[in-house]
């Protein structure tokens, strides 16, 4: 019913919607965004790097203690970021395949403590798939942790999971809440199972839901 309605914002615009938010209410506000196919689109000739550096800088974003975290599945895009820029980088990894500018490398190893030790010398941390942090069992219900928090902060790196969703379809069978897949299950619980673990953050569409549970 919306469809076209409304344009995508750009980058500048939601810059200045996080300023004004940031005045009106007195909090600091953090972006975190993420660079999408930047190999593709460099061998275009529209590569991102730069623009996002030079946006970012031009809107007082430069330092490693302001609150951006840019983040990519890609390994050689975040290393040209890491000469350009000392805000923090996160290398995202799923729980298959691997960075698709690097054909023959799977995340499986870069998740290793070898690899994650790799990872530190050009990012900050790792965003990781919830199934690297938790796996889950035949019957879907949350296994014991694995050991991927620990050596990424022997690493020296920072954990980000993602993405924690308060539906059924997205949620471990512990959690559920009736049967229909788009019920609205324990997401809370879910995500203070993965807190535990020692994770640094997460990303969740259910934004209230996600602070009640940290709280």
């Amino acid at each position: 019913a919306y469809d076209g309605q409304w344009d995508v914002p750009t980058l500048d615009e939601i810059i200045a919607l996080v300023k004004r938010r940031e005045q009106e209410t007195g909090r600091r506000i953090g972006l975190y965004p993420e660079t999408k196919h930047p190999s593709h689109f460099r061998a275009l000739g529209l590569p991102l790097e730069e623009r996002l550096v030079a946006t970012l800088a031009k809107a007082g974003y430069d330092g490693a203690d302001d609150p951006v975290f840019i983040q990519s599945f890609e390994v050689d895009n975040l290393k040209r970021l890491n000469a350009m820029t000392e805000l923090p980088l996160i290398q995202l990894m799923a729980s298959v395949a691997g960075p698709p500018d690097q054909p023959g490398v799977t995340y499986a190893a870069m998740s290793t403590p070898e690899g994650l030790a790799e990872i530190a010398l050009y990012a900050d941390g790792v965003g990781l798939e919830k199934a690297m942090v938790i796996p889950r069992t035949a019957d879907g219900r949350l296994a014991a942790p694995t050991r991927i928090v620990a050596d990424a902060h022997a690493a020296g790196l920072k954990v980000h999971a993602w993405t924690f969703r308060r539906e059924n379809y997205f949620l471990p069978a512990e959690f559920k809440a009736g049967d229909s897949p788009v019920a609205v299950g324990k997401v809370g619980a879910e995500i203070k199972a993965f807190l535990a673990t020692g994770i640094d953050g997460l990303f969740s569409d259910n934004v209230a839901e996600a602070v009640a549970a940290v709280r």
